[in-house]
């Protein structure tokens, strides 16, 4: 998308009448943003501000320092600002987004509980319920991202074997399913799909009530909306079924090697951030268990 870049260079030249060293410094931290959106197969114009929020957070792993991270932010805000002005977008993502602290803080990660009682939430009455319940119970079956998630066509399903299918970033990976949500899926994709699908040519698996694909600012409502009903007090995103998927199988024994495969990890670093969760658990469990004053 870098006619979009094209159009925030003269912009910055035009309008805003920056110099030369700020308009090749601003291009430079866009460029770079841009290729970290576009690994996660994101467009700049559907970056949210949680993606805003991790990529600064990730500037400040990686090392750079306070002034480059503080920079890289305004810059992207400015970028946004450009296309409000345009007309092009109508909100900025980066608003109020400040560089994170040092520390790496874990992800949102809910309780097996808390898990529980969001699967829960969708009432199977209506159309959407039963889709809505497809969705959540796929999310925490898999650990797949929600980019992957709304990308997903019907084929990619094979419910008979158990399995699903994600092709990302130019990798594919085969993913097993637990019963309770090849059901889910199977009285979505035989029962409800049809009524909601009125174009025999859709290939999309989750559409919305109007009957096209399903986009991530739809599903991040209805994340939030069941978040919001089950009364739960943790910030819910998209990606917290994703991130507990993954601590919840590490807490239970599962193997690194294969938790870093399903979840399409390229550094095992990313999948370790999981499993010191769940050796946090344990050890907490351990006393809980054996502590004399407990």
């Amino acid at each position: 998308m870098s006619e979009l870049l094209d159009l925030y260079e003269d912009y910055l030249r035009t309008e805003k009448k920056a110099s030369a060293n700020t308009i090749s410094s601003y291009l430079r931290d866009m460029h770079q943003f841009e290729a970290t959106m576009l690994e996660q197969e994101l467009e700049l114009t559907e970056v949210l501000t949680q993606e805003v929020e991790h990529y600064a957070a990730g500037l400040t792993r990686k090392g750079r320092s306070a002034a480059t991270v503080t920079r890289s932010i305004a810059s992207i805000k400015s970028f946004y600002n450009c296309m409000i002005a345009l007309g092009i977008m109508d909100h900025n993502p980066a608003k109020g987004v400040a560089p994170a602290k040092v520390e790496r803080k874990l992800p949102q990660i809910l309780t097996g509980k808390e898990v529980e009682l969001l699967l829960e939430q969708p009432e199977c009455t209506d159309l959407k319920g039963y889709r809505d319940r497809a969705m959540l119970e796929l999310l925490y079956a898999t650990g797949i991202r929600v980019s992957e998630l709304i990308a997903l066509d019907v084929d990619d399903l094979n419910l008979s074997a158990g399995v699903l299918r994600c092709a990302s970033k130019g990798k594919e990976r085969v993913i097993p399913l637990y019963q309770t949500a090849v059901r889910a899926l199977s009285e979505y994709l035989h029962r409800v799909r049809p009524q909601l699908v009125e174009s025999p040519s859709e290939t999309a698996l989750f559409v919305n009530m109007s009957g096209d694909r399903m986009s991530r600012q739809g599903f991040w409502k209805i994340i939030k909306f069941y978040g919001e009903k089950a009364g739960i007090q943790a910030d819910i995103t998209p990606h917290t079924l994703r991130h507990s998927f993954a601590a919840h199988l590490l807490k239970n024994g599962a193997d690194i090697h294969a938790v870093q495969a399903m979840m399409g990890h390229s550094d095992m670093a990313t999948t370790q951030m999981y499993m010191n969760y769940a050796q946090g658990e344990a050890v907490r469990s351990a006393y809980a268990g054996a502590h004399p004053r407990n």
